[in-house]
């Protein structure tokens, strides 16, 4: 009866609290107990009475030589024990869950995005977590709605989208690019130049905008939505092209050219669903996106305070 009244007060003790106790009767004094547990001398004393008077038991007698356990106190050692060899096993399935993660998390992105922006974020994910299996796919209106561990980096998300967590990594930059052999077109002009654009039948893009209107005089000459085959184009020669930062300054076959002033910008999102938030895959991709991504060069917010 008296090892099942024990059972309850440590029931209605905290593991913080269980804790000094057990470093107290390990060590035999305050001060032992206050430096193998990186807490202070009166800290430790403090929560001693508080924990005595919370229990109504008097758990150590105080004598010349430290502190010795009771009746009271060795009644519940052995359960204070076990309550700690739980807290530890938690702990470590805890830690050993987040070291060996495992499965797979599928990564949806435009092709550039794929290309010349995640391979340090992959690549590093594998290193951290050589378990875990990724995949990445062309980015697909919506997808990340229906499969369930699925993060999407895209331009933009639907408004519709409550269910998705939505986060927006950066604004990236722009520039405008034309081969390393070409002359530099007219500013304002553009006159016996040729553009390549995007196919705007399938939407708006401010940045072919802002370069039409910035070489008035030269014609379209492709139409692709695909920015790989714009920047390869370009460095052919057919013609002035405007292309995401990391896709124009990492082909050495292009070069910005200096305007003044840089094409629009356009923020990049992340987000995967609501539900998924707490899946560990899904979390660490997360945290190495945003260290290798956000406040990156390419991003246009990079510096500016808010």
């Amino acid at each position: 009866m008296n090892n099942f009244r024990s059972f309850m007060l440590v029931l209605d003790i905290e593991w913080s609290d269980v804790r000094i106790f057990l470093a107290i009767a390990r060590t035999g004094t305050l001060g032992a107990a206050a430096r193998t547990l990186h807490l202070s001398h009166p800290t430790i004393g403090r929560r001693l009475r508080a924990l005595e008077e919370s229990t109504g038991q008097v758990l150590f007698q105080r004598t010349a030589d430290g502190f010795v356990l009771t009746e009271e106190g060795t009644a519940i050692l052995p359960l204070a024990e076990q309550m700690e060899e739980s807290a530890l096993t938690m702990e470590r399935r805890l830690a050993g869950k987040q070291r060996k993660l495992e499965g797979t998390l599928r990564v949806s992105s435009a092709d550039w995005f794929g290309a010349y922006v995640l391979p340090p974020v992959i690549a590093e994910y594998s290193r951290e977590y050589p378990l875990l299996t990724s995949r990445s796919s062309r980015e697909r209106a919506c997808s990340i709605l229906l499969n369930a561990k699925r993060i999407s980096l895209s331009a933009s998300f639907p408004s519709r989208g409550q269910t998705l967590c939505k986060k927006r990594l950066l604004q990236m930059r722009y520039g405008v690019y034309v081969a390393t052999t070409s002359t530099d077109p007219v500013d304002g002009d553009g006159a016996g130049n040729r553009l390549i654009a995007m196919d705007t039948s399938t939407g708006t893009f401010p940045d072919i905008d802002w370069l039409k209107k910035r070489f008035p005089n030269a014609s379209v000459v492709l139409q692709s939505n695909n920015r790989n085959v714009q920047a390869q184009m370009c460095g052919k020669g057919v013609g002035i092209a405007v292309l995401p930062r990391p896709v124009g300054d990492q082909n050495s076959t292009i070069r910005r050219l200096d305007l003044g002033d840089d094409p629009p910008h356009r923020e990049i999102w992340m987000g995967y669903h609501r539900d998924l938030r707490r899946l560990h895959r899904l979390r660490a991709f997360v945290d190495l996106a945003i260290k290798h991504i956000a406040n990156s060069p390419f991003d246009a917010s990079y510096g500016v305070s808010s």
